[in-house]
């Protein structure tokens, strides 16, 4: 039974990659099924073995297309990922030398601390790679098949989640095997991954059929819709920021409205319903975006913070006495008391999980989240129904967790569910429940969850260039399209929505890991030239120049980022 006065919890996971196709259909990068392998089992499994939880779900329509287009590769038993194909193939003595070089160069790419040095086998052939690799590009050829056999098993096997550890014997065995795995094992393990990868979203429906869980959705290729609408809405949060050459993007309203219609298509295709919720990309907000939104019947929406403190700023006299944060983030608003209702996220308890937690033992971090959770419930003992709503990454977080996060997830689920005072609900369930705790909002900021501006995605020149070479393309897709075939403007179309991406932007910069920053690059400009090759245009010469170097090392790898800057 609930309590008489409740703090309601609503923990929302998002679960997102970028497309990592190329052109043909090939994946460049084997990010979406490691990390379902890992992660989005990891994540479903707590909610199964904690019947009391509740929580959300946020999945990108592009993760989910992939995620089906892997499901669909073990069915065929033909694979588009190099990765797999490496796993699955029986003869690894007549590799060819620039597949070993691959190898060595994807299958150390993880968080060593927690992924690679507690395991023997795995830290072995690390230590052997460290000892060849100044002269790599002769030795390499000199590595044995057995080498290659394990190293490809045991990447594998860092990338499973804990829970798929503990209930799964195949994994258990391969583990403690340690070396000289086989033909027959690696045949197994590839079984094993597909028996993963197919049954992961039957589980999440389930969840969603038992009232579990709501699954939300966001706009289909993960763009920042704001940017799109308008290239000035980046200045709201940064009033100096350098904006891209060409004045704004062309048509930018029409591709949001293609990008938001798309999901919520894909959405009922997967879910079997219309999602009653959307979280923008990066939490990624404006006024007019929330209209369009409110056009398409959703319910809610959310960002960060800094938007709610930045809109109420402006929104009440300059006289108006300073109020304290508890009087204001805890309850949802409607923009001029329209529209969806906007849930704003309690940046600092978010920003725990995200980065602070990892380096905690379980129990302690716990206990320190709840007792954040039970200040805010005193605090806010004047409104009947207040709301904290916690929002971060599903996947990224937990590759710098012991166990991949078992302990402190396990936990988290348990202490909430029983607690007398807090009460685990879902977005979609508190709208409907409490329909007078919202509370009206006269204006309406623009920025993101990410130091509540858009300076992750533009403003910088790289990101800048990469705007205007968008720009370019849009322009070329406006003048030509008219004359293609249904079929190929069709093509046209969901190519030009992956270019629009988030993710191509966010990697751009000094400040982030030159690996990635390369990869990113590369692919982002072999999208561009894809769409000019759908166009039967010859690509501009200037996709052959990357656009960024990246070099300096960042936290989580890059894959996230704080709220706030550190220090601030």
């Amino acid at each position: 039974m609930p309590p008489a006065r409740a703090l309601h919890v609503i923990l929302c996971w998002h679960m997102h990659q970028p497309d990592y196709r190329d052109g043909h259909g090939e994946y460049r990068y084997p990010w979406t099924y490691l990390h379902a392998c890992k992660d989005y089992t990891d994540m479903v499994a707590h909610l199964e073995e904690n019947p009391e939880a509740r929580a959300v779900f946020n999945f990108v329509p592009v993760l989910v297309e992939q995620l089906q287009d892997y499901v669909a590769q073990f069915a065929e038993g033909r694979f588009r990922d190099p990765l797999l194909r490496v796993l699955a193939s029986e003869d690894l003595e007549n590799l060819a030398a620039d597949v070993r070089h691959y190898l060595l160069e994807q299958c150390f790419r993880l968080d060593p601390e927690h992924m690679l040095n507690p395991f023997p086998g795995f830290r072995r052939l690390y230590e052997l790679w460290q000892f060849i690799r100044q002269d790599a590009s002769e030795m390499v050829d000199y590595l044995s098949v057995q080498y290659v056999a394990d190293l490809v098993v045991w990447y594998h096997l860092a990338w499973t989640g804990e829970t798929v550890r503990r209930q799964t014997p195949l994994i258990q065995e391969l583990m403690t095997k340690g070396s000289g795995y086989s033909w027959e094992d690696r045949q197994n393990l590839l079984r094993c991954i597909g028996d993963l990868l197919a049954g992961l979203l039957p589980r999440y429906r389930a969840l969603v059929a038992s009232g579990r869980i709501e699954i939300s959705t966001t706009p289909y290729e993960h763009p920042i819709a704001p940017l799109l609408l308008d290239f000035a809405a980046a200045r709201d949060g940064e009033p100096d920021a350098q904006l891209p050459s060409c004045p704004a993007y062309p048509g930018g309203e029409a591709r949001v409205h293609w990008q938001v219609d798309a999901a919520l298509d894909r959405h009922r295709q997967d879910f079997g319903m219309p999602p009653q919720g959307l979280w923008p990309a990066e939490g990624g907000i404006s006024a007019p975006f929330v209209e369009i939104l409110a056009g398409k019947g959703l319910q809610w929406t959310a960002t960060g913070e800094g938007i709610l403190a930045r809109s109420l700023s402006r929104s009440e006299a300059g006289d108006a006495p300073a109020r304290e944060r508890h009087d204001y983030l805890y309850r949802p608003y409607r923009l001029r008391g329209e529209g969806p209702w906007i849930f704003f996220r309690d940046d600092a308890l978010s920003d725990a999980i995200g980065f602070d937690y990892k380096s905690w033992f379980g129990h302690d971090a716990v206990t320190d989240f709840v007792q954040r959770l039970e200040a805010i419930w005193r605090a806010t003992e004047n409104q009947a129904f207040p709301v904290v709503s916690i929002i971060l990454d599903g996947e990224n977080a937990w590759e710098y967790y012991p166990y991949n996060g078992y302990y402190f997830l396990s936990e988290l689920y348990r202490a909430l569910a029983n607690h007398p005072h807090l009460q685990l609900c879902t977005f979609r369930d508190f709208v409907r429940d409490h329909p007078e705790a919202c509370a009206v909002l006269p204006q309406l900021a623009a920025g993101s969850w990410v130091y509540g501006n858009f300076s992750t995605w533009i403003g910088d020149p790289a990101k800048n260039r990469a705007w205007d070479l968008l720009c370019s393309a849009k322009k070329a897709v406006d003048e030509h399209l008219p004359a293609l075939a249904p079929e190929q403007q069709s093509r046209v179309r969901k190519q030009l929505a992956l270019c629009e991406g988030s993710d191509w932007f966010w990697w751009f910069g000094d400040y982030n890991p030159a690996e990635s920053v390369r990869d990113f690059d590369r692919l982002y400009r072999a999208h561009l030239r894809e769409l000019y090759r759908l166009l039967a245009l010859a690509a501009p010469a200037e996709l052959d120049q990357p656009i960024s170097q990246g070099g300096a090392p960042a936290e989580a790898g890059g894959t996230m980022r704080r709220s706030h800057h550190q220090g601030d």
